[in-house]
């Protein structure tokens, strides 16, 4: 019996089909305020921008590392208060998963388990560098999935199968 796949993309299991975390880490980090101090008295609005990406990496034969890039930049009053740069890693055995199966897990299901610690992360790293709790908002990586599949499709309908290394799940 194949897997099923539902209209966002998400994955049924099949029947002896294994997902397995084997390691949760963090890969890298970077947390920049070059205002400071000078940035703490500034008034106004902030302004947020942040960029999410995504590699995947094969292992072996059933065993992958997931990256989920975190980039988060404050602006205020023209001028950039912070920059927080979060890599949350994983590493994730999926056996049993046909080629689509296996792409699609690892497009929604190991993202949906990274994002949380990348986003404690975030908040941290925010919060110590001296500024107000940042709290990042869930994200439907099931949608982003999709969006991307029906991108590659667009692509490869229009001759442009130039797909590239790393896959970027979106931006908010």
């Amino acid at each position: 019996m194949s897997e099923e796949t539902t209209p966002t993309g998400a994955v049924q299991a099949q029947p002896g089909a294994t997902f397995t975390v084997e390691k949760i880490y963090v890969k890298d980090v970077s947390f920049e305020a070059p205002g400071a101090p000078q940035v703490f008295n500034e008034s106004g609005a902030p302004e947020l921008q942040m960029n999410l990406n995504q590699k995947v990496q094969r292992l072996s034969d059933t065993a992958f590392e997931v990256v989920l890039g975190v980039t988060l930049t404050c602006n205020m009053a023209g001028k950039t208060a912070y920059l927080c740069e979060v890599q949350q890693a994983g590493v994730f055995t999926l056996a049993g998963f046909e080629d689509a199966g296996v792409d699609a897990m690892l497009g929604t299901q190991c993202p949906n388990l990274l994002y949380p610690y990348a986003a404690a992360t975030v908040a941290q790293l925010i919060q110590v560098g001296g500024f107000p709790p940042f709290f990042m908002q869930p994200i439907n990586f099931e949608g982003l999935y999709a969006e991307n599949l029906r991108q590659r499709a667009q692509q490869m309908t229009s001759g442009n199968t130039d797909l590239g290394g790393t896959e970027t799940v979106g931006n908010a």
